[in-house]
């Protein structure tokens, strides 16, 4: 049983985060249509210089892309709205905490997707509440 045990690879979390995000609530999940995310080990040197990161392990997710406040129907071609998920530093805050990592990929993708679209906290809290 506990030889079984590892940390899921980047595939295996990709797909979690995929699923988790599909049972979020529809609503919320209709603000980001098409969105697309992604898992990495690590954010790049260029995301930990322009959040201001004092170590790689700061920063578990970012979303990238364009928030419905600032979009507008004459916008020319733009990339996908995306999440980036970070496993390297999610994987340390679970060691570090008392929560599930599913919990965990769940709380970070609701609040990165939540933020940049203008969300409250207290908003978020609701959307996590109905996704349990």
């Amino acid at each position: 049983m506990w030889t079984d045990l590892k940390a899921p690879s980047l595939a295996e979390m990709e797909v979690a985060a995929h699923d988790i995000f599909e049972r979020l609530p529809k609503e919320f999940r209709s603000l980001c249509e098409g969105l697309i995310i992604r898992v990495d080990d690590f954010p790049t040197d260029e995301v930990l210089d322009e959040m201001e990161c004092e170590s790689e392990f700061d920063l578990l997710g970012l979303f990238q892309g364009v928030g419905l406040p600032q979009q507008s129907f004459g916008d020319v071609a733009r990339l996908p709205n995306m999440v980036w998920l970070y496993r390297r530093p999610i994987l340390d805050y679970w060691a570090e905490h008392d929560e599930s990592l599913g919990h965990i990929v769940r709380h970070v993708l609701i609040h990165e997707i939540g933020h940049h679209f203008g969300l409250s906290d207290d908003d978020m809290a609701g959307i996590e509440a109905q996704a349990e």
